[in-house]
């Protein structure tokens, strides 16, 4: 698999430190994450809507020590971290807490991180405005939060983040291994050829798509972060290499309702970009949460929120408001058809 753009993975050393080799922080693969997502905070939500903001930080002193649970994004980040471990001389992933919370109530947040063993040292804190200006500032390939408004306004704003749905926390430590899943159009590509559909019907989609068949997609708000991971699993790769031992810890799965003919303009995409996935489903319809609950993900990302439920709702997901998907019906040729109509075609 070749490299996304994460730089010289593993000959190019840092200039913070020649000997460790550790990536600054602009050759990192950047994930930044709001408290509301990372840990269980309904609790402390509750008493801040329902009494205010000093009592909430009142609440937050009073707990200092009160470890807070686990949330949605929590297994994930976990499982991601663990990727310098397994490369503590380069350490090229990096997570960023992102938060609307003021520095002193971020002080629970980070005892919590503390007693977890999660290595995240970075920080902003907002004291109740949105981060999401702040994405790119601290390089991030992603932004995982809980708050609706705060993933709409990051995307708006041309920045990659996505809103994490609740679901039940499962602690998967049979093995170390990270799966994450994608859905295609409107997520690691735009929304150039959901808009064809949208617009016009499926014989038009896969008569356009046949005759774009050899033109790659233009990247959707994913496509960092798709080409960041695939450059770590080379990085695995080159371990490999060196220990056939090893065992790559990343599995990537592209999960798309596209199908033939449609499918070889995904691969032409991804070509075009020098990468590929572990796992690619084409599904022509079929339901994804039949792939889904065989697959496991610890993280699944859709731009439709109809394809982000399964029916043990055990696994997180994550909706990505991006492109024609998340415009009004009313803004769209099709806003009085049938749902179920619209979940058997191309996203």
């Amino acid at each position: 698999m070749k490299s996304g753009k994460l730089g010289s993975v593993a000959n190019e050393p840092s200039q913070d430190s020649e000997e460790t080799m550790l990536f600054p922080i602009e050759k990192k693969l950047v994930i930044a994450v709001s408290s509301s997502a990372l840990f269980d905070l309904s609790e402390s939500h509750a008493v801040y809507t329902e009494k205010g903001s000093q009592t909430y930080k009142q609440f937050q002193e009073d707990n200092l020590n009160k470890v807070l649970g686990k949330g949605v994004a929590f297994p994930f980040i976990k499982r991601f971290l663990a990727l310098n471990n397994r490369f503590p001389k380069e350490e090229p992933v990096e997570v960023i807490l992102l938060s609307r919370n003021s520095a002193a109530s971020g002080k629970r947040v980070f005892r919590s991180i503390r007693h977890y063993g999660l290595n995240i040292s970075r920080a902003a804190f907002m004291e109740g405005r949105s981060p999401y200006e702040y994405i790119p500032a601290f390089n991030a390939s992603l932004f995982l939060t809980a708050n609706q408004e705060d993933a709409q306004q990051a995307i708006e704003a041309g920045f990659p983040a996505g809103l994490v749905l609740p679901s039940k926390i499962v602690n998967d430590d049979a093995c170390d291994e990270l799966r994450i899943a994608f859905d295609f159009d409107g997520v690691i590509a735009d929304d150039e050829s959901e808009t064809i559909y949208k617009e016009g019907d499926l014989p038009e989609f896969y008569q356009y798509e046949s005759a774009k068949s050899h033109i790659p997609h233009k990247p959707g708000p994913l496509a960092d972060l798709f080409r960041k991971l695939a450059t770590l699993q080379e990085l695995e790769e080159q371990e490999k290499l060196r220990n056939s031992e090893y065992q790559p810890l990343i599995r990537t799965a592209i999960v798309t309702a596209r199908s033939a003919p449609a499918h070889e303009r995904v691969i032409t995409t991804l070509e075009s970009w020098g990468v590929s996935a572990n796992q690619t489903f084409f599904l022509g319809g079929m339901a994804k949460d039949r792939i889904l609950n065989k697959l496991r993900p610890h993280m699944f990302f859709d731009d439709q929120k109809t394809h982000l439920t399964t029916e043990a709702g055990d696994i997180p997901m994550v909706h990505i408001p991006f492109g024609i998907a998340n415009r009004p019906l009313s803004a769209t040729n099709k806003s009085d058809r049938p749902e179920q109509e619209m979940l058997c075609t191309e996203e």
